[in-house]
């Protein structure tokens, strides 16, 4: 009689269980990525005394694929994406196809945004939106009070 481990027997089921209870849930970083290479694009925020700037970091897209949206303080970026693709020659015929969206919304500060003067662009794979703030909430130099 030969001795063997139990993972020589059903070598995927250990490993299963190992990789369940050994892995970490909330590691975003890594490993919750989905099989079709989608995630959610990477995002600066950036404040400045004149604005806001928001960074997209989408490469491979086109402007046409984004929609920015602002309403009620509430700003949406969102993608859809949708590629298809067929070679046919005499014996065989391949058919590929891809889908990709994303949606991201962002409560701006309010009052302080001027909503009228938000301006996007999107060039080398980067999304960027200035966001300017109301001249009424931008920070003034400080002021000398002469005494009389």
């Amino acid at each position: 009689m030969t001795l063997m481990k139990r993972s020589d027997m059903w070598p995927s089921f250990p490993s299963l269980i190992d990789n369940l209870f050994s892995r970490d849930w909330m590691d975003w970083n890594s490993s919750n990525f989905s099989t079709t290479n989608t995630t959610l694009p990477a995002v600066n925020i950036s404040e400045t005394k004149d604005d806001f700037q928001i960074e997209v970091a989408a490469p491979g897209m086109e402007k046409k694929d984004f929609k920015i949206n602002l309403e009620n303080n509430q700003l949406t970026i969102s993608s859809e994406r949708k590629n298809e693709k067929e070679d046919s020659e005499e014996n065989y015929t391949r058919r590929e196809f891809s889908y990709q969206s994303f949606s991201r919304t962002f409560t701006l500060p309010e009052h302080i945004v001027d909503g009228e003067k938000i301006s996007a662009k999107y060039n080398d794979g980067i999304l960027r939106i200035l966001l300017p703030k109301k001249e009424e909430v931008k920070p003034k130099p400080a002021k000398e009070i002469k005494i009389s």
